[in-house]
């Protein structure tokens, strides 16, 4: 028995929560097939698990999105609800309920919170100055400012960080700042804050820190922050806003990532309540009962220093564990709509068993904080190889000859069992592997003894050995061996596919979801015939649902209301004329270099016929400077020259996509074809 089972366990399982402003994407599915995975072998070994997640349900962006959509914001967060948990159900993603942080379960946790952190004098006030847009009469989040950075004079940056030098700054000292919600020009205005002071618990968070709580990558960076002095957490958003309201305040409301990680609890109260259990050993601090968080890396401050400090301020148990992944990219590169690598769960599952992303992620997953890359030739043909050549290859050459000669009855014992003792013994070493979350050295296991049972069949050749009426009963044992060494297979795949799994135990006629019970062998035990489980991935299918993710993004913009947007404003309409006033060269990059102390910009050295330009491009995160030199691109040639902290810039090159290290430059060709005058 594996150390995990010796002792049953009480155990939360989360992951984090998706937002409320759109569909499920593969990049999501990467944390809730690792938080799956886990939570299915745990229950596997006997735990009592608790799996659950919720939308984050409130904030601006869904207020002004529900706007936008002429819904109100419960109506907006209701259907997303219901599109999410469709699409996670279909992805087999076993949470025991799916709920809301805009629930009453979560409106009386988080007050209870915050009152118990109130009185013991965690909350201060502060006098804050936020941008204010006078024509929507709301305060703006940082994202929703666009405006002239302070630093390099690029137009049309974040509120709080430039995308073209790298710096941040204070909002309120963007230049030339602008509403994204509306276009108008904002102004400065005062107002009251709420802010948990984190200083009060660094003590406290030191300790947690390295209770065995994080990944070493995970207290690296902690110990950074610690260093730079924890700053005090604004917990608190003007009218209007989509949320909870704020006990004993007027127009105040909890911001958004107070409530979110609070919608844990508050999804865990509503299934006791709605079990008739006993919710507050779940909070006790002095229980055995633990708490244990998926997320991805990006959400590490909130999840590694607020909420515990949350926790421990309103006088209830923190984390267990907080285990952080990497993102996914695609092909190599982020995902991206223009590329069709922007799959929505949705798409994916109008094409594919969904069995096939969760094994390859699978295969691709640790427990270190790594970027994965879904490389869909890559893709194709592991799962073609694994699953369909050599796992589900072992039921089909051997079930056949069960149905024709032995009635669909196995054998009373096996030709090999020191064959299946050498299984036997990796079964404990595959738990320890998925419940160390190292999911990917599991697979590397599962698939070598999968390998040595398709050798041991090859080698023993029922199908030769059928044609000898004496040798009958050598294939009945050889092929009952094969069977319970696919049976074992199976079972150790079953936290990774249970689609599959679930089809397999019906033939098998036997439970593949109880990890011990394979340690006996399936003897003297009647299955029922062999169906293909699977099917083979098609270079097309890949192609089609590509495809079906640019149509997607097209059809978004088709649909898309007019007016100003929430996260992409447009810029001021130019003429005919001014647009005609710009000349577009080709240049040879000559030399190219990374700027110091920018974490986004290259200086580049582009020679237009015997006259040397220098221009500073925001493209680091897309390019290595030494793979540029020789290259040939596009760029504006009469561009005023702009002083920038690092140096003048004398021009500006043309390169496409969304930006970071989703950005292409612009080759002749590609502006020829966009009818530009390249000369």
């Amino acid at each position: 028995m594996t150390q995990a089972s010796a002792q049953p366990r009480k155990i939360l399982v989360t992951s984090a929560l998706p937002y409320a402003s759109g569909s499920l994407h593969l990049g999501h599915l990467v944390e809730h097939t690792q938080s799956d995975i886990w939570a299915r072998l745990m229950r596997s070994l006997g735990h009592e698990i608790k799996y659950l997640c919720a939308d984050d349900a409130h904030g601006t962006p869904i207020m002004l999105l529900a706007e936008k959509k002429g819904l109100s914001p419960e109506q907006l967060v209701d259907s997303m609800r219901e599109e999410h948990w469709r699409d996670l159900q279909a992805f087999g993603i076993s949470y025991d309920h799916y709920h809301s942080t805009h629930s009453e379960e979560n409106r009386s946790l988080v007050t209870d919170i915050y009152n118990k952190l109130k009185s013991a004098g965690h909350i201060d006030e502060k006098i804050i100055a936020q941008y204010y847009d006078p024509e929507k009469n709301m305060f703006l989040p940082d994202r929703f400012l666009r405006g002239t950075c302070p630093r390099c004079g690029a137009d049309d940056q974040y509120g709080d960080n430039c995308e073209a030098c790298g710096a941040s700054y204070d909002p309120a000292d963007l230049k030339n700042p602008k509403s994204a919600v509306s276009g108008a020009t904002p102004v400065l205005k005062e107002s009251k804050h709420l802010f948990i002071n984190l200083n009060n618990f660094e003590p406290m968070l030191k300790d947690w820190v390295t209770s065995g709580t994080l990944q070493d990558e995970v207290k690296n960076k902690l110990n950074e922050w610690f260093e730079a002095g924890l700053q005090s957490w604004d917990i608190s958003r003007d009218a209007p806003y989509f949320g909870f309201q704020i006990p004993g305040e007027k127009d105040k409301y909890f911001y958004v990532w107070m409530d979110a990680p609070v919608g844990y609890l508050a999804c865990l109260k509503y299934v006791c309540e709605q079990r008739g259990e006993d919710f507050a050993p779940w909070i006790d601090p002095d229980s055995d009962h633990e708490m244990v968080h998926f997320i991805g890396k990006d959400i590490l401050y909130f999840h590694a220093l607020f909420w515990p400090a949350m926790l421990c301020g309103a006088g209830m148990k923190q984390p267990n564990a907080v285990y952080a992944h990497g993102f996914l990219t695609v092909n190599g590169t982020k995902m991206s709509k223009s590329r069709g690598t922007f799959i929505k769960a949705s798409t994916y599952l109008d094409h594919l068993n969904p069995d096939y992303l969760r094994y390859y992620f699978a295969a691709k997953l640790s427990d270190n904080l790594v970027d994965i890359d879904l490389n869909m030739d890559d893709f194709r043909q592991r799962v073609n190889s694994d699953l369909v050549g050599k796992v589900v290859n072992i039921a089909s050459r051997t079930a056949g000859f069960i149905k024709k000669q032995f009635d669909l009855r196995l054998a009373d014992q096996l030709d090999q069992a020191n064959l299946y003792e050498q299984f036997m013994d990796q079964h404990d070493t595959v738990a320890e592997l998925f419940e160390a979350r190292k999911y990917s050295a599991a697979i590397r296991l599962i698939m070598h003894w999968a390998d040595q049972a398709n050798q041991y069949i090859a080698e023993k050749e029922p199908w030769v050995a059928i044609k000898d009426e004496n040798r009958l009963e050598e294939v009945h044992q050889v092929c009952t061996t094969g069977l319970n060494l696919f049976r074992v297979l199976m079972t150790w795949l079953a936290p990774v596919i249970p689609h599959t799994t679930k089809k397999a135990a019906d033939f098998l006629n036997t439970d593949l979801t109880q990890w011990h019970a394979a340690e006996k062998p399936l003897l003297n035990h009647t299955i029922k015939p062999f169906k293909p489980l699977l099917q083979r991935i098609e270079t097309d299918t890949l192609e089609t649902i590509m495809q079906q993710s640019q149509e997607d993004l097209k059809t978004t913009r088709e649909k898309q209301p007019t007016g100003p947007l929430v996260d992409d404003p447009i810029s001021e309409e130019i003429s005919f004329d001014d647009f005609a006033k710009l000349d577009f060269r080709v240049a040879t990059i000559v030399a190219a270099k990374a700027v110091p102390k920018a974490d986004k910009l290259i200086q580049l050295t582009l020679d237009l016929g015997g006259l040397e330009k220098n221009v500073f491009a925001g493209i680091k995160a897309a390019y290595k400077p030494e793979d540029l030199v020789g290259r040939q691109t596009v760029m504006v040639a009469n561009l005023a020259p702009r002083k920038m902290r690092f140096g003048l810039s004398e021009g500006m090159v043309l390169a496409a996509g969304p930006g970071g290290e989703d950005v292409f430059l612009l080759t002749p060709d590609d502006g020829a074809k966009a009818g530009m005058r390249v000369k």
